[in-house]
């Protein structure tokens, strides 16, 4: 299943710990995406935040996955879950209705 994973800062990084929470952060999602557990990722240009989109088992997988993020597991982004899937209406089109 495909789940958007919307994380949004909660707390401000300082740079002391910007300096040591990214060096893990940053490997630690390239891992996931090579992995093939993040097929995307954005960065929210409105305020601090990121958007991976996800190949996940389940909702529970991506927040289990997404939790053990050193941002998310520090309690620096809060993350909302939304399952997508194919535009079924488009189905309609292949009947003829």
């Amino acid at each position: 299943m495909k789940v958007f994973a919307i994380g949004k800062g909660v707390k401000p990084l300082t740079d002391e710990v910007r300096q040591q929470i990214m060096p893990k952060e940053v490997p630690h999602t390239l891992k996931l995406y090579l992995e093939g557990k993040i097929e995307q990722f954005y960065f929210i240009d409105e305020k601090p935040g990121v958007v991976f989109l996800m190949s996940a088992e389940s909702v529970d997988e991506a927040k289990a996955i997404v939790g053990a993020m050193p941002l998310a597991s520090a309690g620096f982004l809060d993350f909302e879950f939304l399952p997508v899937g194919p535009l079924k209406p488009l189905g309609m089109l292949l009947q003829g209705k």
